[in-house]
């Protein structure tokens, strides 16, 4: 079985799990279990030594009842249509426990971007945004970056839809440079989210953040962001982890210094006064918080029955599998879910799209207080319901998302 299919598997049986404790209509709930539009395009796209290579490329929208559908595109060698299709569902489910006028929706080419010239990349983002343009919009669906793409690639896609639409629509897409209608806070806006759900975390279990010590496997971008903003509140970094390597410091570093090594060497490894591990061995050093900040499926039950975190926050999508749920659960670890845990990003998205259809532009600080607001809010919504249903906070925020996309389809009604 491919990892792609593992994710969308784990999608499913999460869904189905929480569904259990909703009351939904049969029909309403096969409704959610599936997406409204699937969508694979083949292009050509001319390289740079002039020959023509064939690539595909997928947009699924899982749901468009909450209002357009949102989500990210990403350009991986393992990119498939099973592995979107769990994505964009996690994206319905991630901006309806935030409270987000949006559907979920996700896209991705197939291709391997790391061996891609900047002229190729551009080639194949204008040629794959003009594929897509009939089924996007800023009432439709509204892309934004995700693996291996960034706000030049919404850039590039931007301009092809804009072309071929014959008008000036920065709604379309989010995740932009500044200059072209991108928000201000949206680059540190996933690892804020995850900032602000640490900090209600530990609230919510007692855990002081003067001193308590953090764990992150992923220091990427919303990794690195997570551990600097904490840092700022007062924990300690005690081990970070990248694709070069993992490091491990208990008496802790410095999360920008680290940062700033690994931009100048490409790795975390080496950085002075850690001590290098092997990366397996980062889910389970002596810390309150762990963020699992990259791959899918890393917390198995043979993984997680060794953490020794009082908090998960799951930075990465989908790293949890649902049988090492049941192992942390019995621990008496709290999981912060995905869908909860990393929403600031497409929430700061959200505000951006808001700002181009009214011709805006935010503060960084009204951003920042705007999303601060969302999420603190979101989190002890979910907190309630995990504690009168008497289920972990993963349950409690699907049965948010799930009934509250339910409400809007049985709302609008099922007659054409």
């Amino acid at each position: 079985m491919s990892e792609a299919r593992t994710v969308y598997d784990i999608a499913m049986q999460q869904y189905f799990q929480a569904a259990a404790h909703l009351d939904l209509d049969p029909g309403i709930q096969e409704i959610l279990a599936n997406p409204t539009r699937e969508v694979t395009v083949r292009f050509p796209v001319q390289m740079d030594d002039r020959t023509t290579q064939v690539f595909t490329g997928y947009r699924v929208q899982h749901s468009t009842a909450l209002g357009p559908s949102k989500g990210g595109i990403r350009y991986h060698p393992d990119v498939s249509l099973p592995e979107v299709k769990a994505l964009a569902m996690w994206m319905t489910w991630k901006c309806s426990v935030a409270d987000v006028p949006y559907g979920g929706a996700k896209g991705g080419v197939i291709c391997n971007p790391k061996t891609m010239s900047q002229h190729e990349l551009e080639r194949l983002s204008r040629r794959f945004g003009r594929e897509i343009a009939p089924v996007i919009g800023p009432w439709e669906d509204v892309p934004a970056p995700d693996v291996n793409t960034n706000p030049q690639t919404m850039a590039w896609i931007m301009d092809a839809y804009e072309s071929r639409a014959g008008n000036h629509c920065p709604a379309v897409i989010t995740g932009k440079p500044l200059e072209l209608g991108g928000s201000q806070g949206r680059v540190e806006a996933t690892g804020r989210g995850v900032m602000f759900n640490t900090i209600e975390a530990c609230h919510a279990r007692g855990i002081r953040l003067e001193g308590a010590r953090v764990a992150v496997q992923g220091y990427g971008n919303a990794g690195s962001i997570s551990a600097y903003l904490l840092q700022e509140r007062g924990t300690t970094l005690v081990a970070a982890s990248d694709t070069g390597g993992a490091i491990y410091n208990p008496d802790g570093m410095d999360a920008y210094d680290l940062l700033q090594h690994k931009s100048e060497t490409g790795s975390v490894v080496g950085y002075p006064g850690a001590r290098e591990i092997d990366p397996s061995d980062l889910l389970h050093v002596p810390c309150d918080i762990l963020i699992p900040a990259a791959l899918e499926g890393v917390l198995t039950p043979e993984t997680a029955a060794d953490v020794k975190a009082r908090v998960i926050v799951e930075a990465a999508n989908g790293p949890t599998t649902p049988e090492a749920d049941a192992v942390l659960e019995d621990k008496g670890v709290l999981v912060i879910p995905d869908i909860l845990a990393n929403a600031g990003g497409v929430t700061v998205s959200y505000f951006e799209w808001v700002q181009n259809l009214h011709g805006q532009l935010w503060t960084e600080e009204e951003v920042n207080s705007r999303l601060e607001q969302k999420i603190t809010t979101a989190f002890h919504d979910v907190l309630r319901i995990s504690i009168e249903q008497e289920v972990s906070m993963r349950i409690a925020a699907y049965m948010k998302a799930i009934a509250r996309v339910a409400r809007a389809v049985t709302l609008r009604g099922l007659e054409g």
